[in-house]
């Protein structure tokens, strides 16, 4: 489905899934980010595939997210990361680094991306705890000074200037060490007028331009959560087992990627992927195969005429 010399990162991300009920299994409080609240209803952690090339994200696998109280495993942190450890596996050899959101920028969760054999590119927070390193002459006796002044979000006159990007965004960059993260990393400063950004990678070798790139593709993943929910069904189970939603869940994201590789290969250079186009297309052929198995009728004749065609592209908005 993706070509080899494509180039590839992992994106990890969870989604608030609506459920009523009482006896559902992990039906707990999760952060909606839709209302902007927490609320009543489950939860699925989603490992992904984005073809930066492409700009389109894969389904890899997806797990429901558990209350502690159902399932003693910790806090969501450690579900989280047995979940990419677990299934990383599914990736590709040539993929070496995951993308996350700013909630994942946390010591336990990077610690354990690094001994999985990946590097991590994410967000901090503006006020995030940073300190340049330490360049000048050290003194001939005692602890070697490691760590300089504290960084002010900001303030960019120590930082190095890559570029001015698109849409007026200016990119600087620096190694620093972050204290939360208790760690080198590359920093990645975007300013574009008053707003501001901070992203960072634990490979202190990858460049500003390629980690700004990874990180705007990770947006792909909401993409999936987007296309599932409205056009593959991830929200209409109606089930209640642990298995019976484990499956939905990951049979609603697996026709999102059969329907982009059937789109690939009908053609393959367009980067637009329309999936309600490919729903109402589908519909329609098979409205007409039952039409046709039920009155008797032979559709082999006018299968290429114009007619049949406009038929089958019948509502569909490209």
């Amino acid at each position: 489905m993706i070509p080899a010399t494509a180039i590839k990162v992992a994106a990890l991300d969870s989604s608030f899934v609506s459920k009523s009920g009482k006896k559902t299994y992990g039906l707990g409080h999760f952060y909606n980010s839709s209302h902007s609240k927490a609320q009543t209803g489950l939860e699925i952690s989603t490992l992904a595939i984005v073809d930066v090339d492409f700009n389109t994200a894969y389904h890899v696998s997806t797990r429901q997210t558990s209350e502690k109280s159902i399932d003693d495993a910790g806090t969501r942190v450690d579900e989280y990361l047995r979940h990419f450890t677990e299934d990383c596996k599914r990736l590709p050899n040539d993929i070496g680094y995951l993308v996350t959101d700013g909630y994942y920028s946390k010591q336990k969760f990077v610690n354990g991306v690094l001994a999985a054999g990946y590097h991590q590119i994410g967000k901090l927070r503006t006020d995030a705890n940073l300190r340049y390193l330490y360049t000048g002459e050290q003194k001939p006796k005692g602890r070697p000074k490691l760590y300089g002044d504290k960084i002010i979000i900001g303030d960019v006159d120590k930082l190095e200037f890559v570029q001015q990007h698109e849409n007026q965004v200016e990119i600087y960059t620096a190694i620093v060490n972050s204290v939360s993260l208790k760690r080198n990393i590359r920093l990645v400063f975007l300013k574009c007028g008053n707003r501001v950004a901070v992203l960072f990678s634990t490979d202190t070798q990858l460049d500003a331009k390629t980690i700004f790139r990874y990180y705007k593709a990770r947006f792909q993943i909401e993409f999936l959560f987007r296309d599932a929910k409205q056009f593959t069904g991830l929200t209409h189970c109606q089930a209640r087992s642990k298995t019976a939603l484990d499956n939905h869940f990951n049979a609603s994201f697996s026709a999102l990627n059969l329907i982009k590789w059937h789109d690939r290969q009908q053609s393959p250079k367009r980067k637009t992927i329309s999936i309600s186009y490919w729903k109402r297309l589908f519909f329609n052929t098979l409205f007409l195969e039952r039409i046709s198995c039920n009155l008797a009728f032979d559709l082999n004749s006018i299968k290429s005429s114009s007619a049949y065609s406009g038929l089958c592209h019948f509502g569909i908005i490209r």
